[in-house]
């Protein structure tokens, strides 16, 4: 007696079609979950995180903290810097918060 198996899937294609479901899924909730992500952190997220420099002494700081200039020049452009601010801009934030 002969056997008809018929002309329908293999146990490899529903393999692959699980696999294929699965990687279909993953990738629409990745999507979702980066798109309320950007939206939430604005386009500096991924690069730079919450932090995006902005302002000339937070800058500053960074180079400073990265060892790009020394401690000499820092403090000596830090006070250039606050000497061409100008009396009636108000101060800028500290570039780090205190250590406490």
């Amino acid at each position: 007696m002969m056997w008809y198996w018929g002309a329908g899937a293999n146990w490899w294609a529903l393999l692959f079609g699980i696999l294929l479901n699965a990687v279909f899924w993953g990738l629409l909730i990745w999507a979702i979950v980066a798109l309320f992500g950007w939206a939430r952190h604005g386009r500096s997220y991924g690069s730079y995180g919450s932090y995006a420099p902005s302002d000339p002494e937070r800058t500053l700081a960074m180079r400073f903290a990265t060892g790009e200039i020394d401690a000499d020049e820092y403090y000596s452009r830090l006070a250039v810097l606050r000497e061409r601010r100008g009396p009636d801009t108000p101060p800028a934030p500290p570039a780090y918060p205190a250590a406490t």
